[in-house]
């Protein structure tokens, strides 16, 4: 957490004072009052529905030494030791910026349009065998969360993962200028927020945007069985940069691709071409895993950890919750709890998995709306929907007004009391709760908005 005194919280972040000691020493920093600590700078972000300016006198009455003020805001109370700057979350990127600056800190920093949560997962755990690393918590992956990580840096770290997310071009491009990334990744290039641009190469484009603060003799390490990233990296005329380029992927032309894979019950089993003498293991399922795990390789190896360190961080790696986590109910139900998001190519990998896995009695599947795929979505849905095998799954429940067409494409394959339409989750829970057994797997996904945890909640309570 940054420890800084005024005056160098004042000079990094572009601010000024007016009669307050310079030598004040500030520990860390909050933007919410809930968790102000003593000691701290309260930073006063502004959003659709709230301003941080109406609780900084709260936050100096709960122990924060100063707070920052912006400008354009009347009334600054008289008894508080203010930071004046000209827009508090511009003032809070560059001060994160500059305490980056000061540390000698390796910052990888990874973005795609599916697998970067898991990704950062691993690549941190297998850099934590041999660093002390600190790795984005939660979704702070974007232009609030990534300075405020930044900030949230131990003097001694020696490695931060940074996950970067966008929902538009340029954020990628202003997140990785504020990091300023010594390796970054490119997990894939997938059909989310086609709404918001249109097509999948112009994603490309957005997911490259993360070379723009990549430090001189840095590293670019992405995904190499999708032509669009390099189609795009030749747009950006990167032979003229000092860059180097790692590609990984299941195509062996790659820089590091998968020899053998095993699935095994709660896991894979794989080795990889630079590491031909390592048995490696994920705790994770899906085939799409080992994609990830060797873009975490890949970076293991740029910066040096030995192939032991990078096979012991693979196998004990702590993942970010409702990523395909394999639950049990209090029954013996297995539910496949992949609620935190979805996309074509999300939902098509979790399908994929649900088709390999053996030992289940019949296998169901619950699956809610894909959001922001724009003017294609029914397509989009439809196509999940034509992907299920009724000779692998026994029923299809769906949630929501888009999934509708989920239901229309299984259709054309599936018996009409095989597939269910759902507009309650009450009601879905309870169909699905009177026709699984103990013996059986569910496997619940759809985009963050549709809340299908709550399915997955009720299942295991079942």
């Amino acid at each position: 957490m940054i420890k800084r005194t005024l005056s160098e919280i004042v000079n990094m972040s572009g601010g000024s004072t007016i009669n307050i000691d310079p030598d004040l020493m500030i520990n860390g920093f909050s933007t919410d009052t809930r968790t102000i600590e003593r000691g701290c700078l309260f930073i006063p972000l502004i959003g659709a529905n709230f301003d941080g300016h109406e609780y900084v006198k709260d936050a100096i009455a709960k122990g924060a030494v100063a707070a920052f003020w912006q400008k354009d805001h009347d009334n600054p109370p008289a008894d508080c030791n203010l930071i004046f700057v000209e827009d508090t979350l511009l003032a809070m990127q560059q001060l994160a910026t500059s305490y980056r600056q000061q540390l000698p800190v390796k910052i990888v920093g990874i973005t795609g349009s599916n697998g970067k949560t898991t990704t950062k997962d691993l690549v941190a755990s297998v850099l934590a065998t041999t660093f002390k690393v600190h790795k984005t918590k939660g979704n702070l992956n974007n232009h609030f969360g990534v300075p405020m990580t930044l900030l949230s840096l131990e003097e001694d770290t020696e490695i931060a993962v940074l996950e970067m997310g966008m929902s538009e071009r340029g954020e990628i491009e202003l997140l990785s200028t504020i990091a300023q990334p010594d390796l970054t990744v490119i997990t894939m290039i997938g059909d989310s927020h086609l709404l918001q641009l249109g097509s999948r190469k112009e994603i490309a484009r957005a997911k490259v945007e993360i070379i723009a603060g990549l430090k001189s003799g840095g590293t670019l390490i992405y995904n190499g069985d999708e032509p669009l990233i390099d189609e795009v990296l030749q747009e950006q005329d990167v032979l003229s940069r000092d860059m180097n380029r790692i590609r990984f992927g299941v195509q062996d032309d790659n820089d590091y691709y998968p020899l053998h894979i095993q699935m095994k019950e709660s896991g894979i089993s794989f080795t990889a071409n630079k590491l031909p003498n390592t048995s490696l293991y994920i705790p994770l399922l899906g085939a799409h895993n080992v994609t990830n795990a060797l873009a975490a390789i890949a970076v293991a190896k740029a910066i040096g950890v030995s192939d032991d360190h990078i096979a012991e961080g693979l196998e004990s790696v702590q993942m970010t919750s409702m990523r395909i986590e394999k639950l049990q109910a209090d029954n013996g139900l297995t539910v496949l709890n992949d609620a935190y998001n979805a996309s074509p190519a999300s939902m098509i990998a979790a399908i994929t998995l649900l088709h390999e896995l053996e030992g289940y009695e019949r296998k169901f599947v619950v699956l809610g709306d894909m959001l922001e795929l724009g003017p294609e979505e029914e397509m989009y849905h439809r196509s999940i929907g034509s992907l299920l095998d009724p000779d692998q799954i026994s029923m299809v429940f769906t949630y929501g007004a888009l999934s509708q067409y989920i239901a229309e494409g299984a259709r054309k394959k599936f018996s009409g009391q095989h597939v269910h339409e759902f507009t309650s989750k009450e009601e879905l829970v309870k169909k699905l709760r009177a026709v699984v057994q103990p013996t059986d797997i569910v496997l619940v996904k759809g985009s963050r908005g549709m809340k299908l945890e709550q399915v997955v909640q009720s299942l295991l309570q079942s």
